[in-house]
């Protein structure tokens, strides 16, 4: 048991386990700002998106938006679910751009049919796997969590879930359930051979089987060109090499309290102070 009580969900329910200090803590700390951005931004090329319009997405254990963020940033809407308060008040306090609901996924997704374009969550559904209640039996739970899941998605589109299974017998719970709801697709993995990059991704289609995507990191064929996306540090300064707007920069800012004045959000006017960094105080 020693071993096990490193995994957040075997220290109890999240809703306890993310409370006000954890929830902060969680939110603060650089590093898991850093890789919840890179995963965001993967799960969300895995959904093969359209380019020339937004989409509504969900976010599955949205947290305290960090997801969320990316989403925004990519131009889509997105509504998230999460079960603890306090990730939540953090996500209110942090003027994210999506709408918010406090609610357990495993009793299913409350949205009407076919209302999302698709469906991320970041490091959520092994949580499902716990029995915290005595009422509570996973298999219920993840086939109630993806049975609905599957009706609020139009037909056409993806849902991608990474994950950090617990072993293969979690992983194949988790899978089995997500058929047994009716969606297609399977696991990606993306750099199989490191331990620590190595990331699932279970990808999902709904209505229509799709080729599964490859994982990054895979082995290619001597002179394969691999036509997959990295994640990479470098910037230029204005613009990072999908053509976006570097994070933090001004066009950033700009765009960002642009598209809030969209939403019907007050938003200061622009100047040519606006995203001008202050210089330190001594």
């Amino acid at each position: 048991m020693a071993g096990s009580g490193r995994r957040p969900e075997h220290r109890g329910p999240p809703e306890l386990f993310y409370d006000e200090a954890e929830a902060r803590k969680y939110t603060q700390n650089s590093r898991v700002v850093e890789i919840q951005s890179q995963m965001s931004e993967r799960a969300v090329e895995l959904l093969g998106l359209p380019d020339d319009r937004p989409c509504l997405l969900l976010d599955v254990g949205c947290g305290s938006g960090l997801s969320g963020d990316y989403i925004s940033d990519a131009g889509h809407y997105w509504i998230g679910m999460d079960i603890s308060p306090a990730m939540l008040d953090v996500a209110v306090e942090r003027e994210v751009e999506g709408d918010l609901l406090l609610a357990d996924v495993g009793d299913g997704i409350p949205f009407r049919p076919g209302m999302f374009d698709g469906c991320i969550s970041i490091s959520a559904v092994q949580w499902l796997c716990n029995a915290d209640k005595k009422s509570h039996s996973p298999p219920k739970r993840l086939y109630r969590f993806f049975s609905t899941l599957y009706t609020a998605l139009a037909r056409g589109s993806r849902a991608v879930l990474q994950l950090y299974p617990e072993n293969s017998e979690q992983l194949e719970l988790i899978t089995a359930q997500a058929m047994r709801a009716g969606f297609t697709g399977g696991m990606v993995v993306d750099y199989p051979n490191s331990a620590k990059a190595k990331k699932f991704f279970l990808c999902l289609f709904v209505g229509t089987s799709g080729t599964l995507p490859k994982g990054l990191g895979t082995e290619c064929a001597a002179g394969e060109e691999v036509h997959q996306a990295k994640f990479t540090n470098e910037r230029t300064r204005f613009r990072n090499i999908k053509g976006k707007s570097v994070k933090k920069s001004r066009d950033w800012i700009l765009e960002k309290k642009e598209r809030r004045r969209r939403q019907g959000k007050e938003v200061r006017a622009d100047t040519k102070y606006t995203g001008r960094k202050r210089r330190p105080r001594f």
